[in-house]
């Protein structure tokens, strides 16, 4: 049997790059995926629809900072699937930021990189977790990044929103836990996702310094992560949570 056989799963900023993968991936274990995200999602609905059937997967647009649009999701889904498992917090601003350093970030970006990397995801815990806390059961996760175990210098904004995802988890594992939900954090190092590539100068900045880093000598992809996210969302990961599973080829020791 699937390991996710009968949950339901919402998957912000699932629409593409590393979102996608989250999305195939859970579906391919058997959840409904709802693929939510601000950007035009319907080729990896048909996709998942296609191998898995029309009731495997509803998309819907939801700009994660604004709690209206996240309201709007949460009742869409519960109508739709009528429950949810499974809430991954991917949605983040990163790709379209170009690095530059501490003092010449202007502060409309600097609150637009937190109010989606942070608020977002709080937001989405506060409408879905009351869902999950009815059914008595639910996994939480929260997509970090190696970036904030290393401090990387010149996305200041982005790392310190990632090192704020690690805490927001381990204090969210203690609220939740009373009620069966596990609460966890899932930290890729730097992957080269199709919206990654297109930025060259994140590109030409990290690719070669972080795969030296690795103890695997390789570059990440998509399909490095999705094992962890897999077991996270399943029965095998019950007794686990407040926890950063780390997936970066080896350049993080923590």
């Amino acid at each position: 049997m699937a390991r996710l056989s009968g949950k339901v799963a919402i998957v912000t900023g699932g629409a593409k790059g590393i979102g996608r993968h989250y999305s195939l991936a859970l579906a391919a274990e058997g959840a409904r995926v709802v693929v939510a995200d601000i950007a035009d999602g319907a080729a990896v609905a048909a996709e998942i629809a296609g191998k898995h059937g029309a009731d495997a997967v509803a998309c819907w647009e939801c700009d994660v900072s604004d709690e209206a649009s996240v309201k709007k999701l949460v009742a869409q889904t519960v109508e739709r699937f009528g429950r949810i498992d499974v809430l991954v917090n991917n949605a983040a601003l990163y790709a379209t930021l170009t690095p530059r350093n501490y003092d010449e970030w202007d502060v409309e970006t600097f609150d637009r990189v937190l109010a989606i990397n942070i608020r977002g995801p709080w937001l989405m815990v506060k409408h879905v977790a009351p869902h999950m806390i009815a059914n008595k059961s639910g996994k939480i996760i929260n997509i970090a990044s190696g970036a904030a175990y290393k401090g990387i210098p010149r996305m200041l904004p982005y790392v310190s929103s990632k090192g704020a995802m690690l805490a927001f988890t381990r204090s969210l594992s203690r609220e939740l836990g009373a009620h069966g939900i596990a609460v966890n954090s899932l930290s890729p190092g730097y992957i080269l996702s199709d919206t990654g590539l297109a930025n060259t100068k994140h590109v030409e900045e990290e690719r070669v310094a972080v795969r030296n880093s690795r103890a695997f000598k390789r570059d990440g992809y998509p399909e490095d992560l999705t094992g962890a996210l897999v077991f996270l969302a399943s029965d095998e990961s019950n007794f686990v949570t407040g926890q950063s599973l780390v997936v970066d080829g080896g350049s993080v020791n923590n």
